[in-house]
């Protein structure tokens, strides 16, 4: 089988996804915006793209955004009509992420490959991240369903390609239209939870040669970039509060300054230092000598720090939900989480963790502290999360084997045949 994968930064989601097909002897190739010279990784065979101009001046500020998606796809058909011309190439799949826009042209090139597409999210005014936190209205309300429309037309423009479709939960596929959902097959990426799995001797080390374990009290959180739609204020405004009530606790804080989701910061700061400067004048410097802002870690320290974390605190808009809330459970962390649509779909409150309003720091601080205070608490949901993780999200043993039935559908699929 010949596949080609699609995505901007390579292997993504599909970092079990690719090797495994490589395994079983297929030609696994893709084009990807990640690298800037042709090369391999676990034997895919990669291609890069380069963007070539800017959008243009002057235009319609509710167009930039499909601009810049069909730049990607130009410039992604350009060099999938390079590789079909030197090489004699058709593939019999395409897998890509369409969320760049890079895969929209593909059908035109090679009509007869099948097209699976991993469906993260649809823009919605309903029950989703859009309007959700009342600290950042948008700035045209009246307007703002017709800019979600236009952004969908990346998503609508797929939708005249797609054969398949694969989304990792019941929550990001509800948020497409009805006429996506019979091509939607809920998959999750999956979690090695062999390998992310609970370590009673683990520890972590701090930059001042501190060495913690699970004699501790370690409260952990963690966003890929610290900002507002992982609930990075809320965790932020309530430090006070959790610092004076848990006088022992060290607050373990991962995240880099960048922004993956939503809007920018204020011109010349982060959101990390922006809510630093907001509540540190309320926290005694013995107790913000307790705080560790550990940046982005590697994935190694990652799972010690989860591994010794006897409360880790997820919040998120109804959004995406994270890798590392799922993580966490594999690993056993007790769970204190935001009751937002994605958290739901796997934290049980008083099962396999606590739930809280998002935007309910009081709240929040009195949950990690009924849960720090309550040793038998914390061991049932540490089993309970860990085995949901292994029963349903397991990549061995669940994800990979539907992943990769998925694929052989839309290999043995007529093409088009649910497009017409």
């Amino acid at each position: 089988m010949k596949i080609l994968f699609i995505h901007q930064n390579f292997p993504g989601q599909f970092k079990h996804l690719a090797p495994a097909l490589v395994q079983r002897g297929h030609d696994v190739r893709c084009i990807t915006l990640r690298v800037k010279e042709p090369g391999g990784w676990k034997g895919v065979k990669l291609y890069p793209y380069a963007i070539k101009r800017k959008p243009a001046q002057g235009l319609h500020p509710w167009m930039v955004d499909f601009e810049t998606k069909m730049l990607r796809a130009e410039a992604c058909y350009s060099v999938a009509r390079q590789i079909r011309d030197a090489e004699n190439y058709t593939p019999d799949v395409i897998v890509a992420h369409p969320g760049w826009g890079e895969s929209m042209f593909l059908r035109d090139l090679w009509p007869t490959a099948r097209i699976g597409l991993y469906g993260e999210l649809y823009y919605t005014l309903k029950d989703t991240d859009t309007s959700f936190d009342p600290e950042f209205p948008k700035a045209n309300d009246d307007t703002e369903s017709i800019r979600l429309r236009l952004k969908n037309i990346n998503n609508m423009m797929h939708r005249q390609t797609v054969d398949l479709m694969i989304s990792p939960t019941q929550f990001q596929a509800s948020t497409f239209p009805e006429e996506y959902q019979d091509l939607i097959s809920i998959i999750h990426d999956g979690i090695d939870t062999d390998v992310v799995r609970p370590n009673a001797e683990a520890s972590f080390a701090l930059d001042d040669d501190t060495v913690l374990t699970r004699e501790d009290e370690v409260i952990t959180f963690v966003n890929r970039n610290l900002e507002p739609y992982r609930g990075y204020h809320v965790f932020m405004r309530a430090l006070p509060d959790l610092l004076k009530a848990r006088p022992n606790a060290h607050v373990l804080i991962v995240g880099g300054d960048e922004v993956s989701y939503g809007a920018q910061p204020p011109k010349g700061t982060t959101w990390k230092q922006k809510y630093i400067d907001e509540v540190r004048g309320k926290i005694p410097t013995p107790n913000w000598e307790r705080v560790h802002f550990l940046g982005k870690v590697p994935y190694d320290q990652f799972l010690s720090m989860l591994q010794i974390s006897r409360a880790h605190v997820y919040l998120t808009y109804p959004f995406v939900l994270s890798w590392s809330l799922l993580e966490a459970m594999s690993i056993g962390a007790p769970i204190i989480a935001s009751d937002t649509a994605p958290v739901a779909e796997v934290i049980k409150h008083g099962e396999t963790g606590r739930l809280f309003p998002f935007f309910d720091g009081d709240r929040m601080v009195a949950e990690i502290s009924t849960v720090l205070e309550d040793a038998d608490m914390r061991a049932h949901m540490a089993q309970a999360s860990r085995a949901m993780a292994v029963e349903t999200y397991d990549l061995q043993n669940h994800c990979l084997p539907k992943q990769l039935d998925w694929i052989d559908r839309l290999y043995n699929m007529d093409p088009g045949a649910l497009r017409s």
